[in-house]
């Protein structure tokens, strides 16, 4: 039997949609744990605090710097290029899907433009992300035995870098991805407001989360460095909105959750 909310929308169309919302509930307390963090910063910092003592100092500046880094710290290099940025956009993709599916009923033409702009925010982003494309021409780059070979592999990796998304070179893609699953988010969080399957403060947590991420936008257009503040002021909104949320598609995807409004 379907799952009512308050108004008598269904909220679960059949059992077999409940791994759906548990799937996007595990997600969601995943990505609590791993959103937002800039790990290369972090071992950066520590490296220069003495903390951790070996692998870089600082980010390669050119192609020839990162295979050098890649062949070394595989791992520490793959963190360099936001790998970890990878798993996060695909947890958010499955968060998302679980929520505009358990809101599909409440506005069907909102939760699909959020589901068409989630999928491709995370689409941009894996295909601008060159973390993976760079490994097989650092390995070629190992073995060339000559110059015009490795000549032509660096001007390659270069290429790539050139719209690589990691924090010592920016493209264009981190900035599209971000701002279409804001975007998603805040449709999300609004439509959210309209039912009671969620209550009211996981609907505000995830509209100021997801305003000020959008205002970072505005920030480098008129006010560069305050771009920083917007996104310190959506990480904690953000970090909530994912723990209520996570929660409450976990209680959706139970045999024995029961409709009500908590979180």
């Amino acid at each position: 039997m379907s799952e009512l909310d308050r108004t008598g929308d269904p909220l679960v169309d059949d059992v077999q949609w409940r791994p759906l919302y548990k799937l996007g509930g595990w997600a969601a307390l995943a990505a609590a744990l791993l959103f937002r963090r800039n790990l290369a910063e972090e071992f950066l910092l520590l490296r220069t605090l003495g903390i951790i003592r070996y692998g870089p100092q600082a980010f390669p500046g050119n192609a020839a710097d990162w295979f050098t880094l890649l062949r070394t710290h595989p791992l520490i290099g793959l963190t360099f290029l936001n790998l970890f940025d990878m798993v996060n956009y695909a947890l958010v993709g499955l968060i998302f899907l679980g929520l505009c599916h358990a809101l599909f009923r409440v506005n069907k033409s909102a939760m699909t433009l959020a589901m068409a702009l989630t999928l491709v925010a995370v689409a941009v982003y894996f295909a601008s992300n060159q973390a993976f494309t760079l490994l097989p021409l650092c390995d070629q780059y190992a073995v060339a035995t000559t110059d015009a070979q490795r000549s032509s592999l660096l001007a390659a990796g270069q290429a790539l870098l050139a719209i690589h998304n990691s924090s010592a070179n920016y493209g264009n893609g981190p900035y599209v991805s971000f701002l279409f699953v804001s975007l998603a988010g805040l449709i999300i969080a609004v439509v959210m407001l309209q039912s009671d399957v969620f209550g009211k403060f996981a609907p505000w947590m995830g509209i100021l989360a997801n305003f000020f991420g959008l205002s970072y936008y505005l920030s480098l257009v008129f006010a560069p460095s305050m771009s920083v503040v917007s996104l310190s002021l959506s990480a904690p909104f953000l970090l909530i909105w994912y723990l209520v949320v996570g929660r409450r598609l976990l209680r959706l995807g139970s045999t024995s959750s029961k409709p009500n409004g908590d979180v």
